[in-house]
């Protein structure tokens, strides 16, 4: 579908058989965010299997949860806070002194976008489905230990009780993830059937909630257009977000979506390729914030299980043969924050994860251990990426079999489609690949357990170290800080040791976007949440 800056103009890209008119139209221009992307909005249920990235920001935006992340300012920008938990749809969260009990104390004038009230038979059914129905939500909220719908009670209207069996520090802030969307549990019983009591078929292209915008028109795969719901309740400020309506549009070339927002006619993206942001930022009309995502890693990951990387001397030799540096700014042009070349040795500075890890440029050592490890005349093996990171994994590949080269280790690149590459990573059938991936919770033993246990598809090294299963046990529970932070150091100058994968860098989100649009806050999904934003 070609895309005219008219239709730009008009709001109406990808909606030519549903024209816009009446009160929609009067809005100002000033008063209308467009964000164009290159990926598509596939359904408004962001629990639903195969949800994009960009559905779970629209998701974000027309519902409620009843805790969410705070924010705070970092340099030029805002980040989320994981260490501040404020009230949503909640206006009071009361935690027992054993931290197993949390109860939720309803906003009374908080209604859904019906204009029927919020209550606790909405938020009782609806973290129910969470824990029941086939789901993305039921994987994320069992890291903080909600597994049964018999953890949430009615108290009455207004009060919600939801416990856990043992204090889990991650028990309150997956209740502020996107998934723990409170649903008008009475029009999704409307919509329910015998097969499928959750109303998941109708919620994917519907939506019952009671957030900050209200859904006018979408177009899977096109386009979103959201309406500000004016009885919303739930900032908090008190106040209702800057923008009357929001317009997010799917235009899949980079170039044309950099384009519109140098020229004005949009406002944001927040997916342009990194080689092109410089020199957007040095247009008049731009500003760019960069933010690193602190929250998330690429890496190159050997298959632990998997012959030669089972071996541990290996590993270590391929990891002092890369060109760091050299890789840093062929693929990513510098523009995040590293994650190798600290001067620690045995422990780390901080029980923070990610971190710098002590990966450095040593060719010598790199060959002394390629024969320690039984390989003096090299060997040959395969190096994979997905098609959709091209742009920063094809210059990384080129240089990790340039290096590799001279330590006897021949490389065959593998770019595979992302469906694909996907299969063989859940398969655990790939030798030597890199991705790049997020922790929503920036816990240390989140990380470990979802990254470095188990036999889940993002342990992508497939790495099975009993300490380590140990060490994120303990951790998940503890409750003294000082026995939290010594646990993480462990882990942390285990995974150096051992090498199951190599910690390259955090890219930014480089958010780009007019200059007149202020408050962009990066979120723990890597994506807009138009609540924040303002025109200046």
């Amino acid at each position: 579908m070609k895309i005219t800056r008219r239709d730009i103009l008009a709001g109406t890209a990808g909606l030519a058989a549903a024209p816009l008119a009446g009160p929609a139209m009067a809005q100002s221009r000033a008063e209308t965010l467009r964000q164009v992307t290159g990926n598509t909005v596939n359904t408004l249920d962001p629990t639903m299997p195969g949800s994009t990235r960009e559905a779970f920001g629209i998701s974000v935006n027309i519902y409620d949860r009843l805790v969410s992340f705070g924010r705070k300012q970092s340099g030029a920008g805002w980040v989320f806070d994981p260490d501040t938990i404020r009230g949503e749809l909640a206006e009071r969260v009361e935690t027992s002194a054993d931290g197993t009990t949390f109860t939720f104390h309803l906003r009374r004038d908080a209604k859904f976008h019906d204009g029927t009230p919020v209550t606790a038979e909405d938020v009782k059914w609806s973290l129910d489905r969470h824990v029941s129905a086939r789901s993305l939500a039921a994987v994320q909220i069992q890291t903080g230990s909600w597994t049964k719908a018999e953890q949430f009670r009615i108290i009455d209207q207004h009060t919600v009780e939801a416990r856990v069996e043992r204090p889990d520090r991650l028990a309150l802030p997956n209740l502020c993830t996107l998934y723990c969307i409170i649903i008008n549990s009475k029009v999704a019983k409307a919509h329910a059937t015998a097969e499928d009591p959750w109303a998941q078929n109708w919620l994917k292209d519907n939506a019952a909630g009671s957030g900050a915008y209200m859904v006018e028109s979408f177009k899977p795969g096109e386009q979103v257009i959201l309406r500000r719901n004016d009885n919303w309740k739930g900032s908090p400020d008190g106040k209702l977000p800057f923008f009357r309506r929001i317009i997010n549009q799917t235009i899949p070339e980079a170039a044309t979506r950099a384009n519109l927002i140098e020229r004005g006619d949009a406002d944001l993206s927040i997916d342009l390729q990194a080689s092109d942001v410089p020199t957007l930022a040095q247009r008049p009309r731009v500003k760019v914030v960069s933010t690193p995502q602190f929250n998330a890693f690429t890496m190159v990951a050997f298959n632990t299980r998997m012959a030669p990387f089972d071996n541990i001397k290996l590993r270590q030799a391929v990891a002092a043969a890369l060109p760091y540096g050299d890789i840093f700014k062929a693929a990513l042009f510098e523009r995040g924050a590293a994650l190798f070349g600290a001067d620690w040795s045995e422990t780390p500075p901080t029980a923070r994860f990610p971190q710098p890890l002590p990966m450095k440029t040593d060719l010598a050592r790199a060959r002394a251990l390629m024969a320690e490890a039984g390989f003096p005349n090299g060997l040959d093996t395969t190096f994979s990426f997905n098609v959709g990171s091209a742009a920063t994994s094809e210059p990384m590949a080129a240089l990790i079999k340039e290096s590799l080269a001279r330590i006897g280790i021949r490389i065959e690149i593998q770019k595979l489609p992302d469906a694909q590459i996907s299969t063989l990573v859940t398969e655990k059938k790939l030798p030597f690949l890199t991705e790049t991936s997020i922790a929503w919770l920036p816990s240390t033993d989140y990380f470990f357990r979802n990254f470095f246990t188990g036999e889940q598809r993002w342990n992508y090294s497939s790495w099975n170290n009993a300490e380590i299963t140990a060490l994120t046990a303990k951790a998940r529970f503890e409750q003294d800080a000082a026995e939290y932070d010594r646990l993480c150091r462990r882990m942390i100058a285990v995974l150096a040791e051992e090498v199951p994968l190599i910690l390259l860098w955090q890219p930014n989100q480089d958010a780009v976007m007019t200059q007149a649009i202020d408050g962009y806050t990066y979120q723990y999904h890597r994506q807009v949440d138009y609540r924040d934003l303002r025109r200046a």
